[in-house]
C-alpha cells in the first residue's frame, strides 16, 4: 500500500465570508488559526457593516487537514480576506490543486477579487455560497450572471458551519480540478 496523496486546497474569499469556520468545521485535526482580536485601529481599516458582531479575523492563514480515504488526504489553507493581507495570497496558493472561492449573497462583490485572482492564475476553483440565516437567497442563474461566473465554474451551496456540506463542496473542487488537468493533458 502506498501513501495517501496529498492534496492542498485554498479556501479563500472576502473579509468575514466564513473561511476560517469553513476549514475548521470540516478538519479532522484541530485547525490551526492565526485570529487576532479585532483592535480599534481595524475597525477603521475594515468594513465592518456586514459583519458587525465580529470579534477577531485571520491574520496570516488557518490549516486543517481531512483524510478522504487511504488514498487521499486534503490540506486545507485559508487565506485572510482583508485587502492589506493579499500579498500572501500567491504563497499560500503555491502548489494548489484548487480553490474554493467562499461568497455571502449579501456582499457578492467581495468576492471578486478572489475569483480574478484564481481565474488570472489559472487556478481551479470553485465558487461555494455560504448560507447565513440573514442573507437573501438567488436563482443560480441570477448569481452566474452576478459573479460573472463562466458556465465552466461549479457554483454551489454550503453552510460553512456544518462540516456535511462543506465536504460536498471539497469533492466538487477535487473533481473540476481532476476534469480541467485531464482535458488539457
Amino acid at each position: 500500500m502506498s501513501d495517501p496523496i496529498p492534496v492542498k486546497i485554498v479556501v479563500a474569499g472576502g473579509f468575514g465570508v466564513g473561511k476560517t469556520t469553513f476549514v475548521g468545521s470540516v478538519s479532522e485535526i484541530t485547525p490551526l488559526t492565526t485570529e487576532a482580536a479585532m483592535t480599534d485601529l481595524a475597525r477603521g481599516v475594515d468594513d465592518l457593516s456586514a459583519v458587525t458582531s465580529k470579534q477577531s479575523t485571520t491574520v496570516a492563514m488557518d490549516f486543517g487537514r481531512r483524510t478522504i480515504d487511504e488514498e487521499m488526504i486534503l490540506y486545507l489553507f485559508g487565506t485572510p480576506g482583508q485587502d492589506r493581507f493579499w500579498f500572501m495570497w500567491d504563497d499560500i496558493s503555491r502548489g494548489a490543486v484548487g480553490a474554493v472561492v467562499l461568497v455571502d449573497t449579501r456582499r457578492l462583490s467581495d468576492g471578486f477579487a478572489a475569483i480574478d485572482f484564481f481565474e488570472d492564475r489559472g487556478v481551479p476553483f470553485v465558487v461555494a455560497v455560504n448560507a447565513f440565516a440573514d442573507a437573501p437567497m438567488f436563482p443560480e442563474m441570477s448569481l452566474r450572471e452576478a459573479l460573472a461566473l463562466s458556465p465552466g465554474i461549479p457554483l454551489v451551496a454550503c453552510d460553512a458551519r456544518n462540516g456535511n456540506t462543506v465536504i460536498p463542496v471539497l469533492v466538487t473542487l477535487v473533481e473540476h480540478a481532476l476534469t480541467r488537468a485531464m482535458a488539457e493533458a
